[in-house]
């Protein structure tokens, strides 16, 4: 066995066009010679050992010949400046790409890896094209800081929101601020306090007056998201959908089916694989924010399915270390010997190699919503059914926004109990504002593997409200685990926000509902859910034209949803024969 030295160095400086000094901590090979660097980029503090947030082993890529570079991001923990979310992301990660392949005992190419925000610190350098760049690996990130990580379609995003800015920033804040050691252990204990009851604070309206930040004196970044004061050119630079074109450099995107981030990343994978002539691959596994364990919210996915041992081949450390050798060291490593696409289907928990995204061979086939008898929908009472409804009465339910619908796990990232991945949803399904329809049980298999959309026919009493739909694999002794969930706001029904007024209206709806992968087995059921509330996931509307954001009066909406031969609400399910399950 070879013995492989570790040579740490901590707080090396890199300086920034503008005199900014950032501090990184760098790992390497305690011998002569120049090596490839990966290089992540941080807000999140480079000393702990969460900074990859435990899904890879630096030490074993120093062990296979990388230098290893940590940086803390402006403003954060070792490095000088303001930090303003992502602002100066692209530029900074630019100079410190350069800098760090100028390093004595750096081979001039670099790589970068990372996750979440330091997912998007890699796309956001890459689209400023640094010349010594020369592969990444994002993993479960964003591609603009303001939709789905801020808002969603018109939706503020509160529990993640409030989360992240008190438990994820506001520490480092508080540490630059409070100088004197009592007055800052005062506010790290208030901060506790606050970050204990944060499922009740989740509550507090309007948000845009949120005590917590504003009572330890770190509210100002927060306060600009949720009074939305940046400027147009601000957001344009943290959002890099027009801005594809710059991306030249390979990537790795990895994905989970309950990460938050899930859309996004599908996203950036297939418009980097259409627009840029680079190689972009992407894996796909049963995993939430961060988390590759083969067990996620109330179901085990089978050890294969873990980032420790995938497809019982490999973890995601040696994912990685192949990756960068193809393109940092020149190596075959096997890498494109293998399809562009790696997914994990949930149902029968097997990992499958495709060509593209969404599957050619999908067959998008309507599943159409019933009331059963004609009686108004109540648990278990709704049907799914291939055929179109022909003359059916309505179903209504009563929206009140001062007892939303909790949310209940799925593709989430916030604190408290019952928040992510796939949970037993009947709890949810037995109260009276949630319509559930549920299909017969199943003959044979059925995979649904791509993005999902409901098509809804609905009518409001409201000036403005929500309606969300879920989809659920319902098992044989009558559990039900939610796969995917989605949400639209009737003002921002078709992306940007509508004037008009729907009051008493049918309307058409479209929410989306992201995309899974699963196989519903013989003897289980598919459901849907239909209902106007998913909290604290997302804001509760208050049916008058105003939110929780700005406002604190609210109405109970009248729902109605129709299902008939003129208005045949239905979801899309994307369904991929099955030729081996």
């Amino acid at each position: 066995m070879t013995i492989v030295q570790i040579l740490l160095e901590k707080d090396v400086p890199c300086t920034l066009r503008d005199g900014t000094v950032l501090y990184a901590d760098i790992y390497r090979p305690n011998k002569e010679g120049t090596f490839p660097v990966l290089l992540t980029r941080l807000p999140y503090n480079k000393a702990l050992p969460m900074y990859s947030h435990r899904y890879l082993d630096t030490n074993r890529m120093v062990q296979n010949g990388y230098v290893v570079i940590v940086q803390d991001v402006r403003g954060r923990f070792a490095s000088e400046g303001n930090f303003v979310p992502f602002l100066h992301e692209a530029e900074d990660g630019y100079d410190t790409v350069e800098w760090a392949a100028k390093l004595s005992f750096s081979n001039g190419k670099v790589g970068m890896f990372g996750l979440s925000y330091y997912g998007f610190t890699q796309l956001l350098a890459a689209t400023e094209r640094p010349p010594h760049l020369h592969a990444i690996a994002p993993a479960m990130t964003l591609y603009d800081w303001r939709e789905n990580t801020v808002e969603k379609g018109g939706k503020f995003l509160v529990g993640s929101s409030e989360t992240w800015a008190l438990q994820s920033v506001a520490p480092d804040q508080i540490s630059r601020k409070y100088k004197d050691p009592k007055k800052y252990a005062e506010m790290m204990e208030k901060m506790a306090e606050y970050d204990n009851q944060i499922e009740e604070w989740y509550h507090y309206k309007p948000i845009q007056d949120w005590p917590p930040l504003k009572e330890l004196g770190v509210a100002g970044f927060f306060y600009d998201l949720v009074g939305d004061t940046w400027s147009e050119d601000q957001w344009d630079r943290v959002n890099i959908t027009n801005k594809y074109h710059n991306i030249e450099v390979p990537a790795y995107h990895i994905a989970g089916w309950y990460d938050n981030f899930l859309q996004a990343t599908l996203q950036n994978y297939t418009k980097l694989s259409d627009m840029v002539e680079s190689d972009q691959k992407l894996i796909i596994g049963p995993w939430g924010h961060g988390l590759f364990s083969s067990v996620l919210g109330e179901r085990s996915f089978g050890i294969h399915a873990s980032g420790d041992w995938i497809d019982q081949k490999e973890d995601l450390t040696n994912l990685h270390i192949r990756w960068f050798d193809h393109w940092l060291k020149d190596k075959n490593s096997t890498v494109f010997e293998e399809a562009p696409i790696k997914l994990f289907v949930m149902g029968i928990n097997k990992w499958r190699s495709e060509n593209e995204w969404p599957l050619a061979r999908t067959k998008y086939t309507p599943f159409y919503l019933h009331s059963e008898g004609g009686a108004n929908t109540r648990f278990g009472d709704g049907r799914l059914r291939f055929e179109k409804p022909e003359n059916e009465r309505v179903d209504t339910f009563v929206y009140d926004p001062a007892n939303p619908v909790p949310s209940n796990g799925g593709a989430t990232l916030f604190s408290g109990v019952n928040t992510l991945g796939p949970l037993d949803q009947r709890e949810i399904e037995k109260r009276d504002d949630v319509l559930v329809y549920t299909s017969e049980p199943l003959e044979r298999a059925l995979e649904v593997t791509g993005p999902i959309k409901v098509k809804l026919w609905a009518k409001t009493d409201a000036q403005d409200t929500d309606f969300t739909a879920k989809l659920i694999d319902v098992m044989p002794d009558g559990r039900a685990y939610n796969l995917t969930d989605g949400i639209v706001r009737t003002t921002y029904r078709n992306g940007q926000k509508q004037e008009e007024d729907i009051n008493d209206e049918v309307v058409q709806y479209e929410i989306d509902l992201w995309a899974t992968s699963n196989v519903f087995l013989p003897g289980h059921q598919i459901r849907v859910e239909i209902s106007s509330s998913n909290f604290p996931r997302f804001d509760v509307n208050f049916n008058n034209g105003t939110t929780m954001l700005e406002a604190t009066k609210y109405q109970i909406a009248n729902q109605t949803i129709y299902h008939n031969e003129e208005y045949s609400s239905h979801i899309l399910l994307p369904v991929i024969p099955c030729i081996e399950n």
